[in-house]
């Protein structure tokens, strides 16, 4: 027979348990709901070759690309100029040199440099010669502006909670 305290004990570990599985489970279930959800909101390209971007839960378009072959997680910037990325992110991608300049942004003006010529992509969409803007700061190292220097290249709509980009005709 089981004394008063190892009842208490055993009826404690067995509510423990319990709730350690019921977390269990909402951590599974929740988890595979967030992977659904960032699935709905990967970028699609149609048939007709319109890029189909989600808006995210900040209200921001954000996309999978790459600059000069390194990946890179862009947040789409229509009053951005040119794409930017940091320092640290042109140094691993390979962006060296470059024309020296001054950005004038919402934060102030920022010393950096463009380097022309650059192959950038997003969402699959290609743009063989871009010119992108060194020297982005207050974003994570594998994060960039994709500015007018690539958005320039195509229709650029808003209809709700989808950005919709149709390469320009030449």
């Amino acid at each position: 027979m089981l004394t008063p305290a190892q009842t208490t004990r055993r009826a404690t570990l067995a509510i423990m348990a319990f709730w350690l599985a019921v977390m269990g489970v909402l951590y599974v279930v929740f988890d595979r709901m967030e992977q659904r959800r960032q699935i709905a909101q990967m970028p699609l390209m149609n048939a007709g070759g319109e890029l189909v971007i989600q808006r995210g839960r900040d209200g921001h378009f954000r996309l999978p690309g790459t600059v000069n072959g390194r990946p890179v997680q862009f947040l789409v910037d229509t009053g951005a100029s040119v794409v930017s990325v940091s320092e640290a992110f042109a140094r691993d991608a390979g962006l060296s040199g470059g024309q020296p300049t001054t950005f004038r942004t919402a934060n102030g003006t920022r010393p950096g440099r463009i380097v022309s010529d650059v192959a950038v992509s997003a969402g699959g969409a290609l743009v063989p010669a871009v010119r992108v803007g060194v020297g982005l700061s207050g974003m994570g190292p594998n994060e960039a502006l994709l500015g007018q220097s690539f958005l320039s290249r195509f229709e650029v709509n808003i209809n709700g909670p989808q950005m919709i980009m149709r390469p320009r005709q030449p």
